[in-house]
């Protein structure tokens, strides 16, 4: 089991730690003045729980390509577009969810690239591998 396995595991099991208590806050402790940031606020929750599970799948395709010899390089990308992607799109969500401000304008939107950016590279990570691997 190499240490970037172990890493993409412990980071998809954070996400969804993290995202398990925002949904308990969301329900038990936000109290939204407005319907729309209740809702911003839980789109961060399944979208950061959603991508918690892609990185787990991140750290499968890693750790079998390694397995086999050759170079994740696009499931590492894939990671860490995930990654980068929840902070952005999440982190943007439950700072407006929470507090009805924007804290960076285009964050979301950059964010949502970020993660279709990630399931394009994860699909292309089974038949790009051996590419990397020169």
């Amino acid at each position: 089991m190499t240490q970037t396995w172990k890493a993409w595991v412990s980071l998809g099991a954070l996400n969804g730690l993290c995202a398990t208590a925002a949904g308990a806050y969301a329900k038990h402790g936000l109290n939204a003045p407005e319907p729309v940031l209740a809702d911003a606020f839980a789109t961060g929750v399944e979208y950061q729980a959603w991508h918690a599970l892609a990185l787990l799948a991140v750290a499968w395709l890693a750790e079998r390509a390694e397995r086999a010899g050759e170079k994740p390089w696009l499931a590492h990308a894939a990671g860490l577009a995930f990654v980068l992607g929840i902070a952005l799109f999440s982190g943007t969500l439950y700072v407006f969810g929470a507090s009805g401000a924007v804290w960076m304008s285009g964050a979301a939107p950059a964010g949502g690239v970020l993660l279709m950016t990630g399931w394009a590279l994860l699909a292309l990570s089974p038949i790009g591998g051996r590419a990397g691997s020169r």
